[in-house]
């Protein structure tokens, strides 16, 4: 890959882990630098899966704390390079170096272990800390003697590493290079031609560093060396290594251990100072060395989980330039500092609760970077919930239920989730997750009784809310959406719904129509409560419906009958004791209880000395001795009340006659049918119309001269031109007599003219007939007839005729017995008003 052979190796083997979650490993080795975008391999053909897979399994890449180098392509099912990877960033000089994530699937729940191996590539050249270096050397130095260099630094590995010095010129030295098992190496300069300060005082040398790199890249230091007079003995280290242990965390300025040298030489010469040589593992940053002294102190913090050894390279110098080097290694001792890391991989909010026992809710990781018992971790959830936590592999933890789940007794659950180390104290660390539980439609509308009655008054007004049915649902949100249903039925062969109706959203039952407690008393009917599950459930209850009465029905009377034209007479014996029972008034009320409860009364008598009436029985009794000075008519009114709130009642008119023959009743009650109240009204009425009739009249009678003053002056006119004068007959006329059969009989005469200019309307007399009849098949019962026919019905005649009309049929003509002087006194002056505007027009 980018010219370069990339190594990658596969390796992948299945473990079957509990709740049917597979986890698999695969390896790649890749170079570090690659640009983003790069093939890493192809995860989907390496694993033995489907795109598809990766698709619907919403598979992604879970790097934990580490940062995300790598990336996921679902489409094409591989691994391309997220970010550019700096192999030395990420392992320093620790080989190998790898990333490690895993693969993460869903539905159901699969995890799968990828390590990826960086392999270094030759981007770094080896680098001095200083750019020079100065050195004292007496010229006294024998042969052989050592001067350690700092040696350059390649943060590359390998063959990419460091490789070789090159010192130039190399005419008094020669380079050594000493290795250590840990690695680290020890460069040195020996003298090998003693030097002559007389010749030369300042010696100039380059040392040049080399790795093994293509291409290969170096770097250089300049080193001065003064020289000085004799100086013949370097320092010694009392060891070459020293060891100490330091606990993680431990205060800034804690000693760690001291380091000692000795110097032969005496003066300056034997004057040793102290310090720390460069090293890899930025032991300079932590550590501090007294130059005087050789302590070394802490001056940083140290974490175990960052390193768990230190390498301190110290170098002792006289003042003569002779130096001598060893090396410290510090023991970073482990303490429970760290609580344990819980990184949810995969989890589920909502859970249906039809799921079964041991459905996977979560999947965790739980890492601890203590080590020994501090980093062991046991992890447990709250009580009280319907699920459990597995260890599935080390470090790697499933959330399953263990019971059956029921919305309805739990809608939620806030599991807590608490992961414990064995260290002294024990520190933990704990996550709460929150799982819904989705609602199932497992529960039917439950009605809130097992039936109910309701009540209406009767004439209710139709769409009138009679009841409310009321069913719950213990379901959630569309579930315990509860729809009412009238079921369908009859009420006496008419369907239901004829009836009554039910709102679908309230239960709210209104009247259809307005009801009659004498057709109908009570009924019932069923309403369904259905909610909106898929499918859905239902339940119903039976609902009856009492239908109570009011006093909407006035009592009906049975006997007497009372008909249009027809009158009853009950004929009561002159020689009738005290109590003896004339008639009985019988009457019914369709309405029931109190409603229906009747009474008699006596309204209204021609002698209320004489009849009674009972109150509970209706019967007509007489209460005293008949005389023959009594009337044989003798009308009695009767009211009959019912026990309603308000109270209705009817009349019935009930006529008696006193006598001890036929012939007698038959004489007396010729005129009983004419017996009639007075009209108050009537003398109004006639004020009124003469008010009209007088202002029509003088109206008319200014028009009438007006045209007369017209005609006579056109005469004139004509009289003296010479036009032929047309001669002017006087109008013929005509007497019509009408007459009529009444018990008095009046007759009238009317003149109009036959031959008028104005008009050819003619008319006749009007009559009327009234005859009383008695009718031997029913007793006491009397007819009148009447009959009228005139020419005065015409329907466009003048208004004057139809005021002369209405005179003509009025009893004001027929029976002026039964009206006042001043009624009559209008009357005459409006037919006088009426018959002269009529003779005016013609």
């Amino acid at each position: 890959m980018s010219g370069r052979t990339m190594r990658r190796q596969v390796l992948l083997f299945s473990l079957v882990l509990h709740l049917s979650s597979v986890l698999g490993q695969v390896s790649y080795s890749i170079p570090e630098e690659m640009p983003s975008g790069s093939l890493v391999g192809n995860i989907a053909q390496d694993l033995g899966l489907d795109v598809k897979r990766l698709k619907s399994g919403k598979a992604r890449v879970y790097t934990g704390d580490s940062a995300g180098y790598i990336e996921l392509n679902k489409e094409r099912g591989v691994l391309l390079i997220r970010d550019r990877i700096d192999r030395e960033a990420i392992c320093r000089q620790t080989t190998p170096c790898a990333l490690h994530f895993q693969i993460i699937l869903e539905n159901p729940m699969q995890f799968y272990s990828v390590t990826v191996e960086i392999t270094d590539i030759n981007d770094n050249p080896p680098t001095f800390e200083k750019n020079e270096v100065s050195f004292k050397i007496s010229e006294s130095a024998v042969i052989g003697a050592k001067f350690v260099l700092d040696g350059a630094i390649d943060l590359d590995v390998g063959t990419n590493g460091l490789q070789k010095y090159n010192l130039n010129p190399t005419d008094n030295f020669v380079l050594k290079r000493d290795s250590h098992g840990d690695g680290t190496e020890k460069v040195e300069m020996i003298l090998q031609k003693p030097l002559d300060r007389e010749k030369e005082e300042l010696v100039s040398l380059v040392l040049t560093a080399f790795d093994g790199g293509d291409p290969q890249m170096s770097g250089t230091i300049r080193i001065f060396i003064t020289v000085l007079d004799a100086n013949d003995n370097a320092p010694v280290f009392t060891q070459s290594t020293y060891t100490a242990t330091v606990f993680e965390n431990a205060p800034e300025g804690t000693i760690v251990t001291a380091v000692t040298a000795s110097d032969a030489d005496y003066g300056m010469y034997g004057r040793i100072k102290y310090s720390i040589a460069n090293s890899l593992d930025q032991s300079h940053a932590l550590f501090r060395i007294n130059e005087d002294s050789g302590e070394i102190r802490l001056i940083g913090n140290i974490d175990y989980e960052n390193a768990r050894y230190y390498h301190i390279n110290i170098r002792a110098s006289d003042d003569g330039g002779l130096t001598d080097s060893c090396k410290v290694v510090v023991e970073v001792v482990d303490m429970n500092d760290n609580k344990p890391t819980i990184n949810i991989m995969s989890k589920s909010n909502m859970i249906s609760e039809h799921s079964k026992p041991s459905t996977v809710v979560a999947m965790m990781n739980v890492q601890d970077p203590d080590s020994n018992e501090n980093g062991k971790v046991h992890c447990f959830i709250n009580d009280n919930t319907p699920l459990t936590i597995m260890s599935t592999s080390n470090n790697f933890y499933s959330l399953v239920t263990d019971s059956d789940l029921d919305r309805e007794v739990a809608s939620h659950y806030n599991i807590t989730v608490t992961c414990s180390d064995e260290g002294v104290p024990s520190l933990s660390s704990s996550v709460t997750l929150t799982l819904q539980i989705s609602d199932v439609n497992d529960n039917a509308p439950v009605f809130e009784r097992s039936s109910y009655e309701a009540y209406i008054v009767e004439n209710n007004t139709p769409g009138l809310s009679i009841f409310t049915v009321k069913a719950r649902d213990a379901d959630w949100n569309q579930n315990a959406r509860v729809s009412y249903i009238l079921e369908d039925s009859s009420v006496n062969g008419v369907p239901v719904s004829s009836y009554v109706s039910v709102s679908a959203d309230s239960g709210v039952i209104h009247a259809v129509r307005s009801f009659d407690y004498e057709q109908i008393k009570d009924f019932q009917f069923r309403v369904k409560a259905q909610d909106g599950g898929s499918p859905p459930l239902s339940s119903n209850v039976t609902v009856k419906v009492l239908i109570q009465d009011q006093n909407d029905n006035p009592p009906q009377v049975l006997y007497p009958v009372q008909t249009g034209g027809s009158l009853v007479a009950e004929m009561v014996p002159r020689s009738a004791d005290v109590g003896y029972l004339v008639t009985k008034v019988v009457a019914v009320d369709v309405d029931s209880g109190q409603n229906a409860w009747l009474s008699y009364k006596l309204q209204k008598a021609t002698d209320r000395a004489l009849f009674e009436v009972g109150l509970q029985n209706g019967e007509i009794r007489t209460i005293r001795q008949v005389t023959d000075k009594d009337a044989v008519k003798q009308r009695l009114a009767v009211i009959v009340e019912d026990n309603g709130q308000p109270s209705r009642s009817a009349t019935v008119i009930v006529n008696v006659a006193v006598a001890d023959s036929f012939p007698e009743v038959l004489s007396e009650f010729t005129d009983f049918t004419h017996d009639k109240e007075y009209n108050d009204n009537l003398t109004f009425y006639l004020v009124l119309a003469l008010a009209v009739v007088s202002f029509l009249f003088i109206t008319c009678l200014v028009v009438i001269i007006s045209v007369k003053i017209y005609r006579w002056r056109q005469s004139r006119v004509l009289y003296h031109s010479s036009l032929p004068v047309i001669p002017y007959y006087p109008p013929r006329y005509s007497d019509t007599l009408g007459t009529g059969t009444l018990q008095h009989v009046y007759n009238y005469e009317v003149c109009r003219t036959t031959d008028s200019r104005k008009s050819d309307c003619k008319f006749g007399g009007a009559g009327s007939q009234n005859v009383l009849i008695m009718d031997p098949s029913s007793t006491g019962t009397m007819q009148r007839i009447q009959s009228e026919k005139s020419i005065l019905d015409e329907p466009d005649s003048p208004l004057e005729v139809r005021i002369l009309r209405f005179l003509l049929r009025s009893d004001v003509i027929y029976n002026p017995n039964r009206f006042s002087t001043l009624d009559r006194e209008i009357t005459a002056y409006l037919v006088f008003f009426s018959f002269f505007l009529y003779c005016s027009f013609m």
